[in-house]
């Protein structure tokens, strides 16, 4: 594969892999800071610079090495931290094949991390001393991973770098597994190789406009494509160094981050539309006095749907603090794009078009000035360095015209080889063809959308999109106008599906409602305001609404909502509900006992195929 990508050491497209490219660091830019972690999200620093990691990474790799650990796949399971890039790296430096996967919490239900490491066929663990013993004993007793192998890679001899041999690697050769996020299907491990890094990490240097200038401050998950490729690859490529943060440090205390960047003058940062909104409603007029974000040039938003309301309101508030709009930068991507498809220009605000409704529900693309019949779309930019973006009939595989909504299919050097062990199901998105001019191989994203003036818009999800009396629903459309019927609702934590009820496709609504209203909670007239608010809104009325505790509707590790899970639970009975309602008590009843058993029934069919 000879593509130049532009690199910023490697010019004439020469360097084929990630440990090439760190050990150039490593010599010739030893003492540079690579990578700063913040204990606690604040004050409390450890840092490493290129030579360190270096030496870290030959470290792991010399053991991974002398256990003929090449092409296995290695499960990694840190806390967010300095050790997880190492032991990454130290992968990369074995030509052994990273599977990043998060340890979950004390109480936390260990299914996820099950699946993760029996579709992976995972043979050895990496994880650090102060993990290893709880999850050893973890693994006896809920998951069949006690025959793995498992190392605690800070208790390694540095001894063992000395007996590194460089592997032979090219740009096609297998990094790391990234795993879905499961918002709509089981995870699957997406195949990432050393060019696709290459190439994505060139598409977010150029498109982001980075140089070694540049800083970034980021609190995403490193086991997930945005933190990883984004945060801790993006640095290494572009020489730039980067600030981490736990993502729990975050969410605790959201001033945390824009205190980091702040203290750091970072000019690059960013996370999924809740990001924004949660600094809105915690952030205290007080604190944002302390505040100074005048360095802060691209403001990346992605991974969930972009809310143009939320863009206005967080650079009006954040304004006096030297935020400016123009640094807002919607993107769009996905993790069998190893991560970024499209984005605008540095420079220019963000592109916002206002959509009419009833046309949206039919597949079609009408401007509106009418604020109350249309719905505000946030344009997520355009494709880079050769890749191509095209928008398709789903059901035809034709293209559609400018003024239809379609499926995106996309195509290009960023595009993964397929998933880990899938082969169905690698052909049936990754090699897609148009059905009249045989054009492909395309990857079917699963996403729809349109594009205007060479600006994509993002509408929905294909395998999510309501159809009630044939008409389209956008689930998170739906899901916004819920969570602001009634302040005891809880913001981005609600999820949107319908089931079938007697022939018929029903909406339900689920949410979580606010901590400090479980006591004091007026269930009726919330569920009142909902129903209100859905029929205004989107003129459909509610078959159930399932009020739920906090903090336990089913999420990814990137906070977006799994809906279909949602809907699994809310099936089988098996939500932590607060409260419920439903226009048919009894009939709710005896559908939700009839679906459980036949998916039931229909699980024991396909486990037996």
């Amino acid at each position: 594969m000879n593509i130049n990508f532009d690199s910023p050491i490697d010019p004439d497209g020469n360097t084929s892999n990630l440990v090439e490219m760190l050990s150039y660091r490593a010599r010739n830019q030893p003492e540079q800071k690579a990578y700063i972690f913040l204990k606690g999200g604040e004050a409390n620093v450890v840092e490493l610079n290129y030579q360190q990691l270096h030496l870290q990474a030959q470290t792991i790799a010399g053991y991974l090495q002398s256990i003929e650990a090449a092409s296995e796949r290695c499960l990694l399971l840190y806390q967010p931290g300095l050790e997880f890039i190492a032991a990454f790296f130290g992968c990369l430096y074995a030509n052994a094949i990273a599977v990043p996967a998060y340890p979950p919490r004390r109480n936390q239900n260990l299914s996820r991390l099950q699946a993760i490491a029996t579709d992976a066929g995972a043979k050895i663990v990496l994880t650090t001393t102060s993990l290893l013993d709880n999850l050893k004993e973890r693994s006896h007793k809920d998951l069949n991973l006690a025959e793995l192998h498992w190392v605690a890679t800070d208790g390694l001899s540095s001894n063992l770098a000395t007996a590194w041999q460089a592997p032979k690697l090219t740009r096609d050769s297998l990094a790391f597994l990234q795993y879905t996020s499961g918002s709509t299907d089981n995870p699957k491990g997406v195949m990432v190789t050393h060019g696709n890094l290459f190439h994505n990490s060139a598409i977010i240097h150029q498109s982001f406009g980075h140089s070694v200038n540049s800083r970034g401050v980021i609190w995403l998950p490193p086991y997930h494509d945005m933190g990883l490729i984004g945060g801790v690859l993006q640095a290494l490529y572009g020489g730039c160094p980067v600030t981490l943060m736990s993502p729990v440090d975050f969410l605790q205390q959201p001033i945390r981050w824009l205190q980091a960047i702040s203290r750091y003058q970072a000019t690059t940062s960013g996370g999924p539309n809740f990001a924004y909104d949660l600094c809105l409603r915690k952030i205290t007029p007080a604190q944002l006095e302390t505040l100074d974000l005048s360095s802060w040039e691209v403001a990346f938003t992605g991974a969930e749907p972009v809310r143009a309301e939320t863009l206005e309101e967080f650079a009006t508030t954040f304004a006096p603090c030297g935020f400016r709009k123009e640094a807002f930068y919607p993107c769009y991507g996905m993790a069998e794009t190893t991560l970024i498809i499209s984005g605008g220009l540095k420079t220019n605000p963000p592109v916002i078009r206002k959509i009419d409704r009833a046309a949206l529900e039919q597949n079609r693309v009408v401007a509106s000035t009418n604020n109350l019949e249309s719905r505000a779309i946030v344009g997520c930019g355009r494709t880079w360095l050769n890749q191509h973006l095209l928008i398709v009939n789903p059901e035809t595989c034709t293209r559609t015209s400018g003024e239809e909504i379609g499926e995106i299919w996309v195509s290009g050097a960023s595009v993964a080889q397929g998933y880990w062990n899938r082969p169905q199901e690698t052909k049936e998105t990754f090699d897609a063809y148009l059905a009249d001019t045989r054009e492909g191989p395309f990857l079917r994203t699963g996403d729809l959308g349109f594009v205007q003036d060479g600006e994509l818009f993002i509408t929905g999800r294909l395998k999510e999109i309501i159809i009630i009396r044939g008409q389209n629903h956008y689930p998170h459309d739906i899901e916004l106008t819920v969570e602001k019927s009634n302040p005891a609702l809880r913001p981005n934590s609600g999820a949107a599906f319908a089931v079938d009820f007697n022939g018929n496709e029903r909406l339900v609504v689920v949410h979580e409602v606010e901590r400090s209203f479980l006591r004091k909670l007026d269930v009726k007239q919330v569920i009142d305001n909902i129903r209100e608010a859905v029929a205004a809104q989107h003129g459909i009325e509610i078959y159930a609404t399932v009020l739920v505790k906090t903090s336990s509707i089913p999420k990814t590790s990137s906070g977006k909502i799994r809906r279909r899970a949602c809907r699994a639970a809310f099936l089988t009975g098996s939500l932590d509900v607060v409260e419920d309602w439903s226009e048919n008590p009894q009939g709710k009843s005896n559908f939700i006992k009839l679906q459980s058993e036949a998916e039931s029934i229909l699980q024991k069919l396909q486990a037996n195929r």
